[in-house]
């Protein structure tokens, strides 16, 4: 496990990774206080990194900015490679796809044309989807169990069909990296638990790399090869789940000081 201050845990043998933030550091607004300081992130193909920390401590600021829907005050993102911002709009869809906490559709579609819409970075503006986008929505229907239902309309979904419709909304971009903004949220335990299956799949075949922002601990324990855990917009551990979700270093990164809430800590884990 790394702590603030040492060494990264990617070595210099292991393969380059695909999305890269190094002393990431963004501002509430032009002149406001530091959302996240100082962040490193490296996110490697085939694995899932699991984002975990307390309310407020920059989570889903950090996938803003590692999706470059947030402008970072100093450090820099590079998607394959690149500068995030070098890139295009449309060249970073192409690669990155996000699912962030809030998905209001403003229209009743069916969930064939849900997943469609993830096609927008490969037609343009006025394209109409040809043979190869037909065969992505179907791929990514069926990657996600959800081609059985692609009559149905969106809103008549349960909340777990809705998540896995929106993530085969995201594999239909054909990206190479998928950021999940707390994906389990208001989900019950087997639908969480499918999902977070589903999702573990994806990083094996077809490749992915994924970054999970995941409340549930025991979750992110479960699922993730990696571990980062924020602590007031600074990165406070990263390592495997089993050193950084220990119960000693949850308590710490929580704040959790009362003896009673650290001796129940393992049974959440």
């Amino acid at each position: 496990m790394t702590r603030p201050g040492a060494p990264g845990a990617i070595g210099a043998s292991q393969p380059e990774p695909v999305l890269v933030a190094d002393g990431l550091s963004v501002r509430a607004g032009r002149s406001g206080p530091l959302l996240l300081c100082g962040v490193d992130c490296r996110l490697l193909a085939g694995e899932v990194l699991s984002v975990v920390g307390p309310n407020g401590s920059g989570k889903t600021t950090l996938v803003r900015a590692l999706s470059g829907r947030l402008r970072p005050h100093a450090g820099e993102v590079r998607l394959l490679g690149r500068p995030l911002f070098a890139l295009s709009p449309l060249e970073r869809a192409r690669t990155l796809a996000v699912l962030p906490q809030e998905n209001a559709l403003p229209f009743a579609l069916t969930v064939e044309e849900v997943v469609e819409m993830g096609r927008y970075p490969h037609l343009g503006r006025f394209g109409r989807p040809g043979p190869r986008d037909r065969r992505a929505v179907a791929l990514a229907m069926e990657r996600m169990g959800v081609d059985r239902l692609a009559r149905r309309l969106f809103p008549t979904l349960s909340g777990g069909e809705k998540q896995r419709v929106l993530v085969a909304r995201a594999l239909a971009q054909e990206p190479e990296v998928l950021l999940l903004d707390e994906p389990t949220a208001n989900l019950d335990v087997n639908h969480a638990l499918e999902l977070l299956r589903l999702v573990r799949s994806l990083a094996a075949d077809p490749g992915l790399a994924v970054l999970v922002v995941e409340h549930v601990l025991a979750f992110a324990r479960r699922f993730a090869d990696r571990v980062l855990a924020l602590k007031a917009g600074r990165r406070y551990a990263e390592g495997p789940p089993e050193e950084v979700l220990a119960p000693e270093v949850v308590a710490d990164l929580f704040d959790v000081t009362d003896e009673a809430g650290r001796r129940a800590l393992p049974s959440l884990l």
